[in-house]
């Protein structure tokens, strides 16, 4: 934890906020601040800026609060993501707000198990835990927007055409296809697969919608390596 976030359910006062959850232990135990420290605070949503501990009583942090700075610029990105397994999909919410992602789709493809739709990772609650989690490790304060789109062939013809605008579109497919470009500048749409990439079908009418298909070379990697991957060379 970077940065201490907080919620309007936290703030007592104006310039005031009490901590009374999971985060009094990461607090005391691995930060162990005490009365009077300073720490790095934003307000979800909000700025980032400086917080003071007033008091330190059982289970309960009580904190002044000054924010006076603006958070980190976000990518000029949209992602387009095939559902990965429930276990990868919690590690790569936290990366992509991590990294500074604002709008995240997730869709359907033939590879996607339709259990994964089901499962907990995706309820809103948990979903913004990990992205705060993401958040409070770069020290940003604005949550990540999240769609989902469980049917493939309505969201590719229907929907993505009007979120590809005027922007660029890549679609990320392994195979003999032109190298994804480094050091983009502008708007830019990223679709990255399932495990094993999108089938023929999916590619095509990805690139009916407008995407241009790039690869990363020969290997095939985990969604995760591949989110990463992809966004630290375009960025």
């Amino acid at each position: 934890m970077n940065t201490l976030l907080y919620s309007d359910a936290d703030v007592t006062t104006p310039g005031q906020i009490i901590i009374c959850d999971h985060r009094v232990q990461h607090l005391t135990k691995i930060l162990k601040v005490e009365v009077n420290q300073t720490l790095r605070v934003g307000q979800l949503n909000g700025k980032l800026g400086v917080g003071k501990v007033l008091s330190i009583i059982g289970e309960e942090i009580a904190l002044s609060v000054n924010l006076n700075q603006e958070p980190p610029t976000k990518l000029p990105l949209t992602l387009v993501l095939a559902l990965p397994r429930p276990k990868m999909l919690r590690r790569i919410l936290r990366t992509v707000a991590e990294l500074g992602v604002p709008d995240i789709h997730l869709i359907n493809s033939y590879r996607v198990d339709k259990s994964y739709w089901k499962t907990p990772a995706l309820e809103d609650q948990t979903v913004q835990e990990y992205f705060v989690q993401g958040l409070e490790q770069a020290r940003d304060t604005v949550l990540p927007r999240l769609h989902l789109h469980k049917r493939f062939k309505p969201f590719v013809q229907d929907q993505l055409p009007s979120l590809i605008g005027n922007r660029r579109a890549l679609a990320a497919h392994p195979g003999d296809y032109t190298i994804c470009p480094r050091g983009i500048s502008g708007e830019l749409l990223l679709a990255i697969g399932p495990e094993g990439g999108f089938i023929p079908y999916e590619v095509e009418k990805l690139r009916e919608a407008g995407c241009d298909i790039v690869s990363l070379g020969g290997r095939i990697l985990r969604v995760e390596n591949a989110v990463t991957s992809l966004i630290g060379r375009l960025f």
